[in-house]
C-alpha cells in the first residue's frame, strides 16, 4: 500500500460533470489499496473571477481582506469534490489550509510555507477517509490570520503535503499528457517526456513552462519529493519529475526541451555613468521595489562619453514600480534616460547534457538566423540558455528552434482543455 498526494488544478474541477470525473479516479486510487491525500484548486476561474469583483469594489483591496475572499474558491471545490468521493461509497474529508496544517509567514498574497503540521489529514488516513485539502491557503499562527501562497499555491500546498506525510509519490493532474517538449499549444509536435530530473525542470519552469510551477518544484527538489505529472482526462503514464540518487550516472539528452515566456518585459537604464558602483545603486533601487530580475546585459561603455547602458528584464507587472523608482533617483544616479519595452518574448533552451556537449549555442543561433529572427539578449547558466525575442516572433522561434534539435514528434500533442494546469 502506498500513499499518495494528488494535485487537481482548476481546469480539473471545472464544472459538476469534471468534479465527478476527478471523484473516480480518487476513488479508484483509494479502492486499489492506497492511502489518498487530494489537494485542490478552486473551479476552473473562479480565482480570477474574485480578483476581478475585488476590483470592482476598490482599485486596491486590502491583504487580508482579499485573502479571505480567494480562499472561497478552493473551500468550494474542496467541500463538492468530499461530497462527490462519498457518494462513490467511500469516506472523504476536507479540509482548509489552517486546518490542514499549512504554516506560513504573515505575508498576505504570497505567504511562503513555514511548517506543516497535518495532524488531522494523518487522522483522516488512519480512520480510512480520502483527506481533501484546499491547495493555495494558510495560516499564520502569530496573526492568527488566514494566507494565500500566491500563483501555483496549489501545487506548492500538494508538494509540501506529500513531504510533510513521507508520501510515496505526489501527482499533479493538469489538462495535458505529462510534461512535453514545448509548449503542444505553441508547438502541436512537442513530444512527451516520460522523465526529467528536477534540475533540468526547475530551469523550464523558471522560463516560462506552465504544467508547473518553480516555487512547488523548488520545494520538491529541496525535500526529496517524486512528482509524476499526469492528465486528468485520460489514463496516459505522464511524466516523472526526479531527483538523481547521488553518484546515479543516467545519460541525459543534450536538449530536453524548450520554453517560452510573453509575462516579462526590458528596462534600459540608457547613458549610465561608467563608474564602479553605478549598476549596485540601479540594482539595490530594484530590489527595494520588490522586483524579480532575470536577465541583465550592459554594454561596452562608450570611450568618448565614459557612459553605458543597462538593460534587465522583469516581470511585467512589476515594471512600473521599478521605473517610477528609477525616476526618483535620476539624479543620483546620473543617467541620462530611460526606456521600457513590453512587447518581448524569451526563450530558453535546456538540457543537462549541454554540460558536455559543445556547439548548442552556434545551433540555436542559426536556427533564429534562419527563420530571420532577432535576438537582443542572451544569458546563460550550465544546463540553459535564454534569448530575448520581439513577442510576436516568440511562437515561430519555439516551433523553428524546436525542429532544428530534433524534438518534433511524429503526431500531434493531444491538448483536452484549460491553460495546462
Amino acid at each position: 500500500m502506498a500513499l499518495i498526494v494528488q494535485k487537481f488544478g482548476g481546469s480539473s474541477v471545472a464544472d459538476a460533470e469534471s468534479i465527478k470525473r476527478v471523484a473516480k479516479r480518487i476513488v479508484q486510487t483509494k479502492k486499489a489499496g492506497n492511502d489518498v491525500v487530494v489537494a485542490v484548486s478552486a473551479m476552473g476561474d473562479t480565482t480570477d473571477e474574485l480578483l476581478d469583483l475585488a476590483h470592482s469594489v476598490t482599485p486596491i483591496p486590502a491583504g487580508r481582506e482579499l485573502d479571505m475572499l480567494l480562499t472561497a474558491g478552493e473551500r468550494i471545490s474542496m467541500a463538492l469534490l468530499a461530497m462527490a468521493i462519498k457518494s462513490l461509497g467511500v469516506e472523504a474529508s476536507s479540509y482548509t489550509g489552517s486546518q490542514a496544517g499549512m504554516l506560513t509567514d504573515a505575508q498576505h498574497g504570497k505567504a511562503r510555507i513555514v511548517d506543516v503540521t497535518p495532524k488531522r489529514v494523518r487522522e483522516a488516513l488512519d480512520a480510512g477517509h480520502v483527506a481533501i485539502v484546499a491547495g493555495f491557503q494558510g495560516f499564520n499562527r502569530t496573526t492568527g490570520e488566514i494566507t494565500t501562497l500566491g500563483r501555483g499555491g496549489s501545487d506548492t500546498t500538494a508538494v509540501a503535503l506529500a513531504a510533510a506525510l513521507d508520501a510515496d509519490v505526489c501527482e499533479i493532474y493538469t489538462d495535458v499528457d505529462g510534461i512535453f517538449t514545448a509548449d503542444p499549444r505553441v508547438v502541436p509536435k512537442a513530444r512527451k517526456i516520460d522523465r526529467i530530473t528536477s534540475e533540468e525542470m526547475l530551469e523550464l519552469a523558471a522560463s516560462g513552462a506552465k504544467v508547473l510551477y518553480i516555487r512547488a518544484v523548488e520545494y520538491a527538489r529541496r525535500h526529496g519529493v517524486t512528482l509524476h505529472v499526469r492528465s486528468s482526462f485520460s489514463n496516459a503514464e505522464g511524466t516523472i519529475v526526479y531527483n538523481p540518487a547521488e553518484g546515479e550516472t543516467v545519460e541525459e539528452p543534450i536538449i530536453t526541451g524548450i520554453a517560452g515566456d510573453l509575462s516579462e518585459g526590458k528596462i534600459t537604464v540608457v547613458g549610465v555613468p561608467d563608474q564602479p558602483g553605478k549598476a549596485a545603486e540601479i540594482f539595490t533601487i530594484v530590489a527595494r521595489a520588490g522586483a524579480n530580475i532575470d536577465m541583465i546585459v550592459q554594454n561596452v561603455s562608450e570611450a568618448v562619453s565614459g557612459r553605458t547602458d543597462i538593460s534587465f528584464t522583469l516581470p511585467k507587472d512589476q515594471g512600473q514600480g521599478v521605473l517610477t523608482a528609477l525616476e526618483v533617483a535620476k539624479a543620483d544616479i546620473g543617467y541620462e534616460s530611460i526606456q521600457y519595452d513590453d512587447q518581448i518574448g524569451k526563450l530558453a533552451l535546456v538540457g543537462a547534457g549541454m554540460r558536455t556537449n559543445a556547439g548548442v549555442s552556434a545551433q540555436l543561433f542559426r536556427a533564429l538566423h534562419e527563420a530571420s529572427i532577432n535576438i537582443e539578449m542572451i544569458s546563460t547558466s550550465e544546463i540553459r540558455i535564454s534569448v530575448v525575442t520581439r513577442a510576436d516572433t516568440l511562437n515561430e522561434a519555439l516551433r523553428v528552434v524546436h525542429e532544428a534539435f530534433g524534438l518534433d514528434g511524429d503526431t500531434e500533442a493531444v491538448v483536452y482543455a484549460g491553460t495546462g494546469r
